[in-house]
């Protein structure tokens, strides 16, 4: 029988509790059968009656005393040896397996080419994230995020010209540059977004390096320093750290903390407990995909 897998140690405990239980059930109930058509009450009765209804003074039956005894005994070793030195649970014995499980994973996993990277978080993207931002991630018109321009250039000249919301808590916004009074050309902007992505960013790469010196200097004189700082680290609280813009810290922040942004609420996907390992696969198929309007 199936559901009788005695292999099981609580299975195993379980099974022989309920014979013992209904072994001592039986043994009682034929004993005071028997004493109920065979013995008469003997004994002192004590002075307290109710309604001629008295109680003898009896002490406490040999076999109530040792099942006392016993229970308290058992009690003892369970709390002193049987639980804490054996300390077994089902449950315990599932996160051993799974953190087995893991192991076995992340050593398979951990020197993955950027092309298996890739194709990993594709097919993550696809469980994951795709019914929202839709399958081909530019956020189905802007119900969401359009993750092909996210953690690249255009991700950053949208910010410049529309703000963010969320980042850094429900409350947390960065206002539009034109909003503040600040208005870059679209050269500009792309100058700044260049030189965040070249010489700030960890990724150490943008496709218009002939911009990264004009940016520099924009980044200054335009404000963005007041804000991220010098080194673009930003203030807690005040201004994202722009140095893992791009990369996959900057998406496991986000994938932890979820971001009520100004299109909507996006949930945390903490109780889905990415590993590194997939985190990075995600970054790099989000990183993959070409940048639509």
């Amino acid at each position: 029988m199936k559901w009788l897998n005695l292999g099981d140690e609580i299975n195993l405990m379980a099974f022989i509790a309920a014979i013992v239980i209904l072994s001592l059930t039986a043994f009682v109930v034929n004993l005071y059968t028997k004493q109920m058509r065979n013995k008469t009450p003997k004994g002192k009765l004590l002075d307290e009656n109710w309604d001629g209804i008295g109680e003898f003074a009896n002490n406490i039956p040999f076999g109530w005393g040792i099942c006392f005894c016993f229970v308290i005994l058992w009690g003892f070793w369970y709390i002193f040896v049987g639980y804490p030195l054996k300390s077994f649970s089902q449950i315990g014995q599932y996160n051993q397996e799974v953190a087995k499980y893991n192991a076995k994973y992340e050593e398979k996993w951990k020197n993955l080419s950027q092309n298996q990277l890739v194709q990993m978080g594709e097919s993550m993207f696809l469980v994951q994230c795709s019914q929202c931002h839709g399958i081909t991630a530019d956020g189905m018109s802007g119900k969401a995020q359009n993750l092909t321009a996210w953690g690249k250039e255009e991700g950053i000249i949208y910010t410049i010209n529309h703000g963010s919301k969320g980042l850094l808590g429900p409350d947390s916004e960065m206002p539009s540059m034109p909003s503040m009074g600040v208005e870059l050309s679209a050269d500009d902007a792309r100058a700044v977004s260049a030189y965040i992505m070249a010489d700030i960013s960890e990724v150490k790469h943008t496709k218009y390096p002939a911009d990264v010196a004009k940016g520099k200097e924009v980044y200054n004189t335009a404000g963005c320093n007041s804000c991220h700082g010098d080194d673009g680290k930003g203030m807690d609280g005040v201004a994202a750290d722009l140095s893992s813009y791009g990369t996959s810290k900057f998406l496991a922040v986000v994938l932890k903390n979820g971001k009520k942004g100004l299109i909507g609420r996006m949930p945390s996907f903490d109780h889905a407990n990415f590993n590194e390992v997939q985190i990075k696969a995600l970054s790099a198929y989000i990183e993959s995909l070409e940048p639509q309007n």
